[in-house]
């Protein structure tokens, strides 16, 4: 059962969550260059102080769904279906969460060129992406029944979450995805 939540923490979800939209839009209509923190702060009627408790950068403003990618990546391996290795649970997640989603959706379509054209948003989404490295090794730890701190796990983490950017830089992501993710289940020989 879960506890219910309060006013206040509505409020400040609401807030959070109308400061990201209002970011975005911004970005999307103007260029992530040319809108500042004050414009997005303006245009919610908040101080630069209370955005910036919510979100510390600017890029952040971009990258608010932290939380739930580092859930949905360990569920992915957690919760699949008997049968299906661990490199092909990712590989579908990976597909479905970021190269299936760009056909059809037109505001995710732009929202990932606004990305992909803006440097400091390409290095912080990486770095951001990259951090569930740990989380993940340990899930695929766990599953396995191996140490938390075993190299292959955190390889096989790191390498996975990579297939992403370097799909991202190929004409063909999801056979780049399908590739990488064939190398990490059947290594070189195989290929």
């Amino acid at each position: 059962m879960s506890t219910p939540v309060g006013r206040r923490e509505r409020k400040k979800a609401a807030t959070r969550q109308a400061l990201a939209d209002t970011a975005l839009n911004l970005f999307l209509e103007h260029g992530y260059d040319n809108v500042t923190i004050r414009d997005i702060a303006d245009a919610v009627d908040v101080s630069t102080t209370t955005l910036l408790k919510y979100f510390p950068t600017k890029e952040a403003l971009v990258f608010d769904e932290d939380t739930e990618q580092e859930a949905a990546l360990v569920a992915a391996v957690r919760d699949r279906p008997e049968g299906l290795s661990i490199p092909q649970a990712l590989c579908a997640h990976i597909k479905r969460i970021r190269i299936d989603v760009r056909g059809s959706d037109p505001r995710f379509a732009a929202f990932l060129r606004l990305v992909a054209d803006t440097p400091a948003l390409s290095e912080y989404g990486h770095r951001m992406w990259m951090r569930h490295q740990d989380a993940l090794a340990r899930a695929i730890a766990e599953a396995t029944g191996r140490q938390p701190d075993d190299y292959r796990c955190a390889a096989l983490a790191h390498l996975a979450l990579e297939t992403s950017a370097f799909a991202h830089r190929t004409d063909d992501a999801e056979q780049a995805v399908d590739t990488a993710f064939a190398l990490l289940e059947h290594g070189w020989n195989a290929a």
